[in-house]
């Protein structure tokens, strides 16, 4: 006896709905697999990458703040020292290589600099907060921007503070967060760094 079978139409149908998620779904797949660090510095071909200093519990410094005495700031935790060390790590892991390094004078942002890894490093005080006016805002900032005008540098990565980074690129990100920036169109990507170790 023969078994009443589906008509063709109606295997087409599941055929072409079949094909079609399969098809919607590579996209979707493919953009997980991207490393969102490279992918971003690539999209707008950037020559810089900035860093906010990894976590340090607290707001602001001391009123008895010094550069260059750490006990007069406000540095980071155990937590903050672990994530710069995987955030590190991971840079090496996807192959991003800088061409110079350069770390605001604080202390919080020397650490983050040294635990990284990815490289000799200086510090630079055209990246130093002017959260506080322990800075002027105005001769920093000349600084950083005669740094980015420089066009004879290659990657560099830049660690620094809110305030500065969002001062250059209106972008506000979180401890250990990046901003990747294209110093000549002034374009900017934000990337949360919160994915590494997941």
């Amino acid at each position: 006896m023969m078994l009443p079978t589906a008509p063709q139409s109606s295997k087409l149908t599941l055929v072409t709905i079949i094909c079609f998620l399969f098809v919607i779904a590579l996209p979707l797949n493919a953009e997980e697999n991207v490393e969102p660090v490279k992918s971003a510095i690539e999209k707008i071909d950037a020559n810089i990458v900035f860093m906010r200093h990894a976590i340090a519990p607290g707001s602001g410094d001391p009123i008895n703040f010094k550069i260059g005495d750490c006990s007069t700031q406000r540095n980071l935790d155990q937590t903050g020292r672990l994530q710069a060390q995987r955030i590190g790590e991971h840079m090496l892991t996807i192959g991003l290589e800088f061409d110079e390094v350069l770390s605001s004078e604080w202390c919080r942002c020397r650490e983050t600099a040294r635990l990284l890894n990815v490289g000799e490093w200086k510090s630079f005080s055209g990246l130093n907060s002017f959260f506080q006016s322990y800075a002027e805002k105005q001769e920093t900032l000349t600084k950083l921007e005669s740094y980015l005008g420089d066009s004879n540098h290659g990657l560099s990565l830049l660690v620094t503070h809110q305030v500065v980074i969002n001062a250059i690129t209106g972008h506000s990100v979180g401890s250990g967060d990046l901003v990747v920036y294209n110093s000549s169109t002034r374009q900017a990507v934000p990337v949360r760094m919160d994915y590494i170790g997941k």
